[in-house]
């Protein structure tokens, strides 16, 4: 006879387990859930789908008319497409960072927090560009499959244009830089040549004292030579008499 308390022991010991992991699994995930909904935010709030959700509901009716007045789609347009321009930097800032990131964490130099806001942000950007490209369907036919395209040549566009003003502003510093270091330059030159023009105006002041002392001692020379014959001459004669 078969012995049904034996084998509902062990039955009830495995319903018993996987309860039991059942129940720390959905724990586990739901407190995980709510502590990746308490970090805080990778990106900042989306200023341009707020605007462009504000746009498509917006409805104001005119004094006097209950007609509401619907936003032209041209507009809606423009704002969807400021949209995705905005997700392009978003998408770029998600790749150029997930690598460095996930080597980060691999070495654990970084959290498992840090991580999770990561990963929250990029699926949130996932679901970003699936939205838009649904708006951009709603608002044009296949317009979805060129909007991104659009949006990366208006960034890159942007990009350029920051870059050139960054350019233009470090241009102005530097040249400005150049106009007091080239005036400092050229004070320092004209004190030299003021200083050497004032050592040749002294050297010349100098010059004819020097040529009159020389001329004196040159004429008491000349004297002296012209007095020495005559005293020998003299000399002579008296030694020519005393002879006689």
């Amino acid at each position: 006879m078969v012995d049904w308390v034996g084998l509902a022991i062990p039955f009830a010991y495995i319903a018993i387990l996987v309860g039991s992991l059942a129940t720390f699994s959905s724990l586990y995930r739901s407190r995980k859930a709510a502590r990746s909904l308490s970090l805080e935010p990778w990106f900042p709030p989306h200023l341009q789908r707020n605007i462009y959700l504000s746009l498509l509901h917006l409805e104001q009716t005119e004094p006097g008319k209950d007609k509401p007045i619907t936003v032209p789609d041209s507009v809606l347009k423009a704002a969807l497409l400021r949209r995705a321009t905005e997700d392009i930097a978003r998408i770029i800032e998600i790749r150029s960072a997930k690598q460095a990131l996930g080597t980060l964490l691999a070495r654990g130099s970084v959290g498992d927090d840090l991580w999770q806001r990561f990963l929250r942000a990029e699926k949130e950007v996932e679901e970003e560009l699936k939205d838009v490209v649904q708006e951009a369907n709603a608002l044009a036919p296949n317009w979805g499959q060129t909007i991104f395209q659009s949006a990366n040549e208006i960034a890159a566009n942007a990009q350029l244009r920051a870059k050139y003003e960054e350019l233009q502003a470090q241009a102005k510093v530097d040249r400005e830089w150049w106009d007091r270091k080239r005036a400092s330059i050229k004070d320092d030159f004209m004190k030299e040549l003021d200083n050497s023009r004032g050592n040749q105006n002294a050297s010349k002041a100098s010059t004819p004292a020097a040529m009159v002392s020389a001329g004196g001692s040159d004429e008491d020379a000349v004297l002296v030579e012209g007095g020495g014959p005559a005293v020998g001459g003299k000399g002579g004669v008296k030694k020519k008499k005393s002879k006689k």
